[in-house]
């Protein structure tokens, strides 16, 4: 690990300030399950660690006129623990599916919105298009864990983010502040993430000097239909331990007499960005949900997934994750496989 300067704000201008005073790069620290493991590898090395973990603000779960608002730096064990989080269930699913309690007690919402790809190229300093000499290694080599959706430019990685998917399903909000004193943006999470072309283009919007400071969730009833939002999350684990989701999927319905009135259906883990399928929301709008109609869901989900090498069982296991949430979320037995 190279030398570097630390800082700690205690507030959210004063953390602006020290992202963008300073003439190196800078990287922020939250829970730092993944930037010190970055940094000792050497894939990054800033010349400013700007520590957040003193800016209080940025900590709980609170309820706003909408719905609540999370701070980027609640771990997920302050999820789990708060009683706003049980009018999203989703939520509570993935916190579920993080098996190391160190993790659970570490771990920042934030900073799992932030994770950088988990590929094994780009963490052995490949880059996040993974190529040598101008060709890609993802196509030919070692490809089991990557994308099968929306990989046809040169990113083949798939987004890290395990609690994108049931919070973009959930229709939610970041609030971006930097890299000026007055700079603050809400953006749909939906829109957060990229797909890059190049190096320098990153995984998200975020511009340098840049930060997510809360997470903006509406409310858990449709203000249209006074409907409950039903949701649930499913992920596919090859262990029970710390592992990272094979393939995952989240949701969110709204039921009114055994129809579903309206519904979002987010896959994660499949391609480089949390993967927003129309196709799958489309097949229940309008229908019981049953098992039935949830299997065609997830057939319709995968229908345009596209395999590498090595990963055509990713497809089944996407297929698989979006039929259990949707029947999780609407209160029925998930099924065989």
């Amino acid at each position: 690990m190279r030398p570097f300067e630390y800082a700690h704000p205690e507030t959210e201008a004063q953390a602006v300030e020290l992202l963008n005073d300073h003439g190196g790069d800078t990287a922020i620290l939250a829970g730092g399950t993944d930037l010190i493991g970055l940094m000792k590898q050497e894939l990054l090395s800033p010349e400013r660690v700007v520590d957040l973990q003193h800016v209080e603000s940025m900590r709980g779960i609170a309820p706003t006129p909408d719905g609540v608002s999370i701070g980027a730096l609640t771990t997920l064990e302050e999820i789990a623990d708060s009683q706003l989080a049980v009018d999203y269930p989703s939520l509570l699913n993935v916190v579920d599916g993080h098996r190391s309690i160190q993790i659970q007690s570490m771990g920042t919402l934030g900073g799992d919105l932030c994770h950088l790809p988990n590929c094994w190229y780009f963490r052995n300093g490949y880059g996040l298009l993974a190529t040598e000499d101008g060709e890609s290694l993802v196509e030919e080599g070692d490809n089991r864990y990557h994308a099968i959706l929306g990989a046809n430019g040169p990113a083949k990685f798939v987004s890290a983010s395990r609690f994108a998917p049931a919070l973009i399903a959930l229709g939610a909000q970041v609030r971006i502040l930097g890299p000026g004193p007055e700079d603050e943006e809400t953006v749909p999470l939906e829109y957060f993430y990229i797909t890059p072309k190049t190096e320098s283009q990153g995984v998200n919007v975020m511009k340098p000097g840049q930060f997510v400071s809360h997470v903006l969730l509406p409310s858990a009833v449709s203000r249209d239909a006074q409907l409950a939002k039903q949701s649930a999350a499913y992920e596919v684990l090859e262990i029970e331990g710390l592992d990272w989701p094979l393939a995952a999927a989240a949701c969110s319905l709204e039921i009114d007499g055994g129809i579903v009135r309206d519904a979002k259906v987010v896959l994660g883990q499949v391609a480089p960005t949390p993967w927003v399928s129309h196709e799958a929301a489309s097949a229940i709008i309008g229908r019981p949900l049953t098992e039935e109609t949830a299997d065609e869901a997830g057939r319709a989900a995968v229908a345009s997934a596209r395999a590498l090498s090595k990963n055509e069982y990713k497809i089944w296991q996407a297929k698989t994750a979006v039929k259990r949430a949707l029947l999780a979320a609407a209160g029925l037995p998930t099924g065989g496989l």
